[in-house]
């Protein structure tokens, strides 16, 4: 039986458990093995353990990871690189809430985030599920975790990952972004697992059907501290939860600010 995710994240903590990280390719091999050894300890089965062998090293994602950036764009000017213009991102938003407002208004009251927060993040984060990504979720979330710059962090996403795959929750052949976000809102495979929840009640939960993203969104949310019915512009405490999905100020001030415009 697979062990629960909480026990997973101590266990991989476990520097008696850690494989050797290395800095480039030539590793990675050895890694991998010495990698299916700490996955197998922890619970992962054999479907977990065929993507972990099958998985290539990622080079596009190490060239990603070692080229960020980070946000340093003024508010309008990110508006304008990630949304166009806040009244066009939120007429998108509208038209998709007016498709679904008996969902979101379910979400609401089960959880108490509101659907602006959601689709706000949503076209943020996927331009609405147009772009979930295009590198191998599996082989880019072990690249990462096998890198020695962040391997502390990636490692238990890693695990995640492999975690999700036993038990059908992700194919080992899913695309997602560079550091192994999937779905509609990129959510780190930890985070999946440890916030996932059925938005659609077909007893599944998959991060690439847009019901099972937004509940899963609004579940993290709301397990962060989101407060039902409270404001959340800047200065808030449900804007300062904004901080835990993403830690850019004006990220957080751009889902904010269009939220409140998508009505």
């Amino acid at each position: 039986m697979l062990r629960p995710l909480a026990l997973i994240l101590a266990l991989a903590a476990s520097p008696a458990m850690a494989a050797q990280c290395g800095n480039d390719s030539s590793g990675w091999n050895t890694w991998k093995q010495e990698f299916a050894q700490e996955a197998a300890a922890v619970g992962i089965g054999q479907r977990g353990l065929q993507a972990l062998s099958n998985a290539s090293y990622s080079t596009r994602t190490i060239a990603a990871d070692r080229n960020q950036r980070g946000v340093r764009y003024a508010l309008d000017e990110f508006i304008r690189i990630r949304l166009g213009s806040l009244d066009g991102f939120a007429a998108q938003a509208t038209r998709l809430l007016d498709q679904n407002r008996p969902f979101f208004a379910a979400l609401e009251q089960s959880y108490g985030v509101p659907a602006g927060i959601l689709l706000a993040i949503h076209g943020m984060e996927t331009g609405f599920g147009r772009n979930m990504g295009s590198e191998n979720v599996v082989s880019s979330i072990l690249t990462v975790a096998y890198d020695c710059r962040r391997s502390a962090f990636f490692t238990p996403h890693a695990l995640a990952a492999l975690q999700m795959v036993d038990r059908g929750m992700l194919s080992p052949s899913q695309k997602g972004a560079a550091h192994g976000e999937l779905g509609h809102t990129q959510f780190l495979p930890g985070n999946a697992m440890r916030y996932g929840a059925d938005g659609n009640g077909d007893g599944v939960v998959d991060f690439y059907t847009m019901a099972d993203a937004m509940a899963s969104t609004a579940n993290f949310l709301r397990q962060k501290g989101w407060q039902p019915g409270q404001p959340f512009q800047e200065g808030t405490a449900n804007f300062r939860v904004l901080n835990d999905w993403n830690a850019a100020t004006v990220y957080q001030q751009a889902i904010a600010l269009s939220a409140a415009r998508i009505r």
